[in-house]
């Protein structure tokens, strides 16, 4: 499995209709998954020990979804293999009257990852050009030109150390109707269950032609887009985690070398009490 097989050349066009969102690739079952997906996160916990004490590179993981799409559970499965010390998720919910009053990028901007660290945006800077897409938020003449100005930001962030890692997670209507009637019925589940996912719903090909959009003319060389099939959870997870060893293997992340010898060095013996 490669991660070049979810993505699209730039400027190649997503088709998601023609993407299968319960594609497996070549495994037929969970248990066969489980060794690949356990190497893949042992991997990123070292990765992720390079990037935190080198400190040359931050690395941004977007995620966008339709609702019940898995977005939860992808951080928590593969983005739990980070250390959290060097990781910070950040939810975007509706703008605040504060975020409102500056451009649409500022609050997005502001919560970049620093160098050495990892930043996980659990929805983006893309519900700007989905959301307010589809429900009219604004005029189209207003977020037509906010793929060029995304792309200009994307951009800023890469040339300044950031890797920047999209990540769509592709679900089917079938597989989120199941999702949403499981947090109907689990009294667990209760406190995600949302009427407005309903009405989202029935806008599910405005949305889709919204993401194809976004995909399409948002996928540049320095912030590629993946189509992630997300129907079966294992699956998912194991793509996810491979498309993230592949970003970050590509930084060639060292250890710092330390100055001079440190075996010249004697450890203090201390007797106590």
């Amino acid at each position: 499995m490669k991660a070049s097989s979810f993505t699209r050349p730039p400027g190649k066009r997503f088709h998601l209709a023609k993407l299968d969102p319960g594609s497996t690739g070549k495994l037929d079952s969970k248990e066969k998954s489980l060794p690949l997906l356990e190497k893949n996160l042992e991997r990123l916990w070292s990765l992720q020990n390079r990037l935190f004490a080198g400190g040359k590179h931050g690395l941004l993981v977007v995620l966008q979804a339709m609702d019940g799409g898995g977005k939860d559970g992808t951080i928590r499965t593969v983005m739990g293999a980070f250390s959290p010390q060097g990781v910070a998720v950040t939810p975007f919910k509706v703008p605040t009257e504060e975020e409102r009053a500056h451009d649409f990028l500022w609050r997005i901007h502001k919560v970049a990852p620093a160098k050495g660290l990892v930043g996980i945006f659990n929805r983006s800077h893309y519900e700007d050009v989905l959301v307010v897409r589809v429900k009219g938020l604004a005029p189209e003449e207003v977020w037509r030109r906010r793929y060029e100005q995304i792309n200009a930001f994307e951009q800023l962030l890469a040339e300044t150390g950031t890797k920047i890692v999209k990540l769509y997670l592709h679900i089917s209507p079938e597989e989120q109707a199941r999702r949403l009637a499981d947090r109907q019925q689990d009294p667990d589940e209760h406190w995600k269950f949302n009427p407005g996912d309903l009405e989202d719903r029935k806008l599910w090909p405005q949305y889709m032609a919204a993401y194809e959009d976004a995909l399409s003319l948002c996928n540049t060389p320095w912030a590629p887009w993946y189509a992630v099939p997300a129907d079966r959870k294992w699956y998912r997870n194991l793509v996810v985690s491979e498309i993230l060893v592949e970003a970050l293997e590509s930084l060639h992340l060292e250890f710092p070398k330390p100055d001079g010898d440190l075996t010249a060095y004697k450890i203090p013996k201390i007797k106590w009490p």
